[in-house]
C-alpha cells in the first residue's frame, strides 16, 4: 500500500519536514538490519477525540528490543509516547499508522559496531485494512508456507526486530505467488507458529486457541488485547501448539495484529475454515 506522505516526521527530538528525513546510504541498518520498530495505529473515538491504542504498552517493548540488539534510546518513554502522539496531532490526522524506528546511524561498519551511533524516528500517516477491506468483511483466503519462522536459539522471535521481518517478507510472497492472500509458517517443531505479520487464533468446540511464545511468535499487544477480551466475555484462551491439521478442523479462526486488526481466515489451503458463519470472531 502506498505511503501518503504527510507534513512532519519526528527524528531524534524534533518535528521535521517530511521530505528531511533522510539517512546516508552507509547507514549501518541498512547494511546490517540494526533496526527495531512498531507499529500502532491512532484512531477517532465517538467524542471526537483521537486516541493512540496501547501507546504505553507499544513503547515499552520498543525500548526492550533496542536493549536486546544494544541500540540506546536517548529519549524516556514517555517522551517517545508524547512524540507519537506529537507526530498525530501535528500532521492533523484523525487516524493513523505509527511507525517509531530505532536504528544504528551512519558512522562506523562491521557487524559489531559502537552503539552510540542510535537514531530515532517516528512517522504517522493514514493507513487502511492491511488486507484489504474484503479481508476485513469476507475473510482471507491463507496457506502454509514452506519457509519456517526463526527457532528460539537462531534469533529473538520475540524482539521487534526489522531482520526478523525477512523471515516474514518469504511468507508473504510465497502466499502472494500462489495465489493466496497471507502465508502461516510453522516453527522449528512443525507446529504453527503465525502469519506473516500477525498472530493467530483458532476457534475450536466453544474455545479459543493461540500458539504459544515458545512457537516463535511475537508476542503481539492486540494478541494480549483479544485474550483479555475474550476471557471478559467467558470464553476458554488456550495458549499450545497448534499442528497445522488443527487449522483445517477449526469452527472459526482470526488474525490479529496492528496493522490486520482483526480479520477472519475463510480458508487454510483451500480447505474452508467452519461454514464462514464466525459468531465468536465478529
Amino acid at each position: 500500500m502506498p505511503i501518503k506522505e504527510q507534513k512532519f516526521i519526528w527524528s531524534n527530538g524534533e518535528l521535521i519536514p517530511w521530505a528531511d528525513a533522510k539517512v546516508h546510504v552507509m547507514t549501518h541498518a541498512l547494511h546490517y538490519a540494526t533496526s527495531v520498530f512498531e507499529g500502532m495505529r491512532a484512531y477517532q473515538i465517538k467524542n471526537g477525540h483521537t486516541v493512540i491504542f496501547r501507546n504505553f504498552e507499544h513503547i515499552r517493548r520498543l525500548f526492550y528490543s533496542a536493549r536486546v540488539y544494544r541500540l540506546p534510546i536517548r529519549h524516556s518513554i514517555e517522551e517517545i509516547m508524547q512524540a507519537c502522539r506529537d507526530v498525530v496531532r501535528e500532521n492533523g490526522l484523525k487516524a493513523a499508522y505509527i511507525r517509531p524506528l530505532v536504528y544504528l546511524g551512519y558512522g562506523e561498519m562491521g557487524i559489531s559496531a559502537p552503539h552510540e551511533k542510535a537514531e530515532t524516528m517516528i512517522a504517522a500517516y493514514p493507513w487502511g485494512a492491511y488486507l484489504g477491506e474484503e479481508a476485513l468483511k469476507s475473510g482471507v483466503d491463507a496457506c502454509i508456507s514452506s519457509w519456517r519462522r526463526l527457532a528460539p536459539d537462531t534469533m529473538p522471535a520475540g524482539v521487534k526486530a526489522s531482520g526478523n521481518y525477512l523471515s516474514s517478507r518469504l511468507i508473504a510472497l510465497e502466499a502472494r505467488e500462489r495465489g493466496f492472500g497471507e502465508g502461516i509458517g510453522l516453527d522449528a517443531a512443525g507446529t504453527v507458529s503465525e502469519g506473516a505479520g500477525e498472530n493467530l487464533f483458532v476457534v475450536m468446540n466453544g474455545k479459543l486457541y493461540t500458539p504459544p511464545g515458545a512457537s516463535s511468535i511475537l508476542m503481539g499487544i492486540t494478541r494480549d488485547t483479544i485474550i483479555t477480551l475474550a476471557k471478559s466475555r467467558g470464553y476458554e484462551v488456550v495458549e499450545q501448539a497448534l499442528t497445522r491439521e488443527s487449522l483445517y478442523a477449526a469452527d472459526e479462526m482470526f488474525m490479529v495484529g496492528t496493522a490486520v486488526e482483526v480479520t477472519p481466515v475463510r480458508s487454510v489451503d483451500r480447505l474452508p475454515i467452519g461454514s464462514n458463519n464466525r459468531p465468536i470472531t465478529t
